[in-house]
């Protein structure tokens, strides 16, 4: 293909550790070229850059980091595409979220300034900031009282991980801070204004992240009932919300000189990382779950039914698409918990198997444990390392692994990491489809997809075909389908899915042995998830609090 007349577009994912930017051709979705950059921080969890060390359960970002993927990422990306700045007809970008920071009136983030230097709540905190889970459960239990309407869309619980729960932490822990935050922003939202000069607010991260139900957010009265000094929160927020896929605005001067590209191309609405993802996999439909696995797992699908689904992170009319409800759960820790099993259980022989064999220590671990038995490691776990985002709502709940012997090798406590986190999917599907909203098909997309065993072993758990998204840049291609769109090379979100996207059906089916296998190992997944995770021993969060207070 030649690209010299093509028409491009650009789309730029931040995700966790990096950030990525994909040259997609408009015409049928073909990604030309691509180029990552890894943050220079990564994510900041032990101390501030020369600064003061952090408490447990606190993770925060860089915003050089995020400008330095525009900087790098997306001039070495139209290289490697071949194309000139000229054919970029329109930009977008996807955050993971809850990603968000304070700033001041024009944008600058209150970390950047010299006197806020050292003062943690001045950065941003990144989706995995777990640290406010007192004001989460704070959040729920006045809105409970009070019978705040909005908290039925999320599944009558509010996470840590959201704008609200951490703006509070901020407000209790460091009010000159918060005092000083004239704007509390998404990153999804802040890197619009970097790229436009002018603030913009979509209507997907104040839904899911910022409780705006309805046409608005919790009142003054409400918030007061949570401090006294919170009242005037949502006048952080508070700004028009634009619909995804449309025009943020165009790229001004000083955003052209930092990425190369042209000054007054389009830039589209931001977007969430996995939300964005359902245009790259097709999966628009109702009742077409999309589950994008990294690090973590979101579970994004769409319905023409509104229903309150215990435990999902929300629901949002027009939240993927427009027309639809789109509804969000997800899981906290997926990828991270094969990176710990990794770092923790693999001894110093499996490192030097791996060298000889020229393979990762996971592509060695996932070997090993690929020709056992369905149960033959003897082992259940619960996967919660990362605390329990669908359907418990609840980080200070932690990781558990039972039936662990003098026999138990690595590859076990590998395998039974994997199924855990099929059995926590599987959780989520079951709860959806109790709650009157069904799920007709399943696909996946993401970087654990390069993981066969794993793929296989939930299409084994669910019992189900499990299609996949034929990119390894799914987030990035969503980003470049919403620029086309914004650009107005197609008419809607669903006609440029339906082109650019890519879809690859039914990868992977069920094994009728395997997956009665695991009907039965699931069933005493329930039995473990229901003790810990619903009050039938309190060990766990008591665990936490001593943690915190040692």
């Amino acid at each position: 293909m030649t690209t010299d007349s093509l028409a491009v577009t650009v789309g730029v994912d931040f995700g966790t550790l990096s950030g990525r930017a994909l040259v997609v051709a408009v015409e049928d979705g073909t990604e030309l070229g691509g180029a990552v950059h890894e943050y220079a921080h990564g994510v900041v969890d032990r101390a501030l850059p020369d600064g003061p060390e952090l408490p447990p359960d606190w993770a925060l970002q860089l915003p050089r980091d995020w400008r330095d993927v525009l900087r790098f990422a997306v001039p070495r990306a139209l290289q490697a595409a071949g194309v000139r700045p000229d054919q970029v007809i329109g930009v977008a970008t996807d955050f993971t979220s809850c990603t968000v920071l304070p700033a001041t009136a024009d944008g600058t983030p209150l970390c950047e300034l010299p006197h806020f230097a050292r003062r943690p709540h001045a950065y941003p905190k990144l989706w995995r900031h777990h640290a406010a889970q007192p004001e989460a459960d704070l959040i729920v239990r006045r809105a409970e009282v009070t019978g705040q309407r909005w908290l039925g869309r999320y599944g009558g619980r509010i996470s840590s991980e959201w704008q609200f729960a951490k703006a509070l932490q901020v407000l209790h822990e460091d009010p000159e801070v918060y005092a000083a935050a004239d704007r509390w922003i998404e990153a999804a939202d802040w890197i619009v204004w970097q790229l436009t000069g002018s603030e913009n607010r979509n209507l997907c991260t104040a839904g899911y992240k910022g409780m705006h139900q309805d046409g608005s957010y919790p009142d003054a009265d409400f918030l007061t009932q949570l401090h006294a000094d919170f009242g005037d929160f949502v006048a952080k927020l508070d700004h028009p919300l634009s619909a995804l896929g449309a025009p943020a605005g165009t790229l001004s001067a000083a955003a052209a000189e930092l990425t190369g590209l042209h000054e007054g191309t389009v830039v589209a609405v931001g977007n969430v990382d996995a939300h964005v993802t359902s245009a790259a996999a097709q999966a628009l439909e109702p009742g077409h779950m999309l589950a994008i696995m990294g690090t973590s797992t979101c579970h994004i699908m769409n319905s023409d039914v509104l229903a309150e689904v215990p435990g999902m992170c929300g629901v949002v009319r027009d939240g993927v698409v427009p027309g639809l409800y789109g509804y969000e759960a997800g899981q906290s820790g997926v990828g991270d918990l094969l990176a710990w099993a990794v770092r923790t259980a693999a001894p110093h022989g499996y490192a030097e198997e791996a060298r000889r064999r020229g393979i990762s220590l996971h592509e060695l671990l996932t070997r090993k444990a690929a020709g056992q038995p369905v149960g033959g490691h003897g082992l259940l776990a619960l996967d919660w390392h990362s605390g329990n985002r669908s359907v418990l709502v609840d980080h200070a709940l932690s990781g558990l692994l039972i039936g662990l012997t003098l026999d138990t090798r690595p590859e076990d406590i590998y395998r039974a990491l994997i199924e855990a986190t099929a059995y926590g999917t599987r959780t989520i599907v079951e709860a959806f489809e109790r709650s009157g909203v069904p799920v007709r098909e399943f696909t996946a997309a993401g970087g654990l997809l390069r993981n066969r065993f794993l793929m296989q072993t939930y299409s084994d758990v669910l019992n189900r075909p499990v299609n996949v998204l034929s990119s390894e840049q799914g987030p990035a291609l969503g980003a470049a389908v919403h620029a086309a769109v914004a650009a107005g090379a197609y008419p809607d979100i669903h006609a440029a899915s339906a082109t650019m996207g890519r879809l690859e059906r039914r990868a992977y089916l069920p094994d009728p042995a395997r997956a009665a296998g695991y009907e039965r190992l699931y069933a005493e997944y329930r039995v473990l998830h229901d003790h810990f995770g619903r009050g039938g021993n309190e060990v766990m969060h008591r665990l936490r609090a001593l943690r915190r207070t040692d």
